[in-house]
């Protein structure tokens, strides 16, 4: 096997750039820039979104969405407290009918 055909495999630290969060995780990236966290020095990958940030993964029941298409099914598709008693009443009415 070739000597240098694989990347070293290293301890990086990831920063989240919008909540701040950051963890140290196994990678083959290089990055130059270089911070101390836990008293122990990392190279530092800066990633828009993980899993601090995410709605995904932190239950946030409002999705990001520019154009607001899932308030719009969201409302569109909610049943309303009377329509759902009609349906609850309908198929009594049809029992008592045979």
């Amino acid at each position: 096997m070739k000597k240098d055909g694989h990347p070293p495999y290293q301890e990086v630290l990831f920063v989240d750039s919008s909540t701040g969060f950051r963890f140290v995780c196994g990678s083959t990236l290089q990055p130059k820039e270089k911070e101390v966290f836990e008293g122990k020095e990392y190279p530092v990958c800066k990633v828009s979104v993980s899993s601090a940030s995410h709605p995904f993964f932190t239950k946030s029941k409002q999705f990001i969405d520019s154009e607001g298409r899932v308030d719009k099914f969201i409302k569109r598709y909610a049943k309303k407290p009377e329509a759902a008693k009609e349906e609850v009443k309908a198929p009594e009415k049809k029992a008592k009918k045979k």
